[in-house]
């Protein structure tokens, strides 16, 4: 039976392959996103969140936009009132998540799609971290690595393509110093250009790096979208 979803949309690799697999047999009709006022948010990612109202001209869906302080427990306020308002403008029955190995944010996302009586779909959850990235690189997404937060991430990592390559030395850091190579523990944060379902895709054109003590950022400052 075919159920009427939003997605928790952070422009990431995890929201955008999970919005993929729970496209098959539903009907995604509309994006959520919340922009979160603090970078060291406990459930919103933050690199390139400006982007996402490209990335849904891309894929051709409405979003919800909503900005929060970002204050631990306080910030899920903000969500609740967000995935409220997609129930009245869109009528979803449930919300979908990137939600990968992370209890914190899977537990309380679910609380509260209890009490707005929706549904809370994980089709990403428990799934082997490499396994996840290889399936990205294998069904096409450009996924752009646009944070790094671990030793040792270099910068030269920043703005790199996801691909085979560096699946294996992401890997490799995971065997070796105990780093996750998808980044559930924080260490790598990522924005999509392309995927499968995207109309068109996006282009970079300005952006800035930043980086400092195994720490770095790219922020892109202007894009546009091209055909595919």
């Amino acid at each position: 039976m075919s159920v009427r979803l939003g997605v928790l949309f952070s422009g990431g690799k995890d929201s955008c392959l999970a919005m993929q697999k729970a496209n098959a047999g539903n009907e995604i009709v509309c994006l959520i996103s919340v922009f979160s006022e603090n970078k060291e948010s406990y459930m919103f990612h933050t690199p390139n969140i400006s982007i996402v109202s490209l990335q849904a001209k891309a894929i051709n869906l409405p979003i919800i936009r909503k900005a929060t302080e970002g204050v631990k427990e306080k910030e899920l306020d903000d969500l609740r009132d967000v995935i409220a308002d997609a129930v009245r403008l869109y009528g979803i029955e449930g919300i979908v998540t990137g939600a990968l190995a992370s209890n914190y944010q899977r537990e309380r996302i679910q609380k509260l799609c209890d009490r707005l009586g929706i549904s809370c779909v994980n089709p990403l959850w428990g799934t082997d971290q490499v396994k996840v990235l290889n399936e990205l690189v294998d069904l096409g997404f450009e996924v752009m690595i646009s944070g790094v937060f671990a030793y040792p991430l270099g910068e030269d990592l920043l703005g790199a393509r996801l691909d085979k390559k560096i699946i294996g030395e992401l890997t490799g850091y995971g065997e070796k110093y105990g780093i996750n190579p998808a980044g559930e523990g924080g260490e790598i944060e990522t924005t999509v250009l392309d995927a499968p379902f995207f109309k068109k895709k996006i282009v970079v054109l300005d952006y800035e790096k930043m980086y400092r003590n195994n720490a770095g950022t790219y922020s892109v400052l202007d894009a546009k979208l091209a055909d595919k």
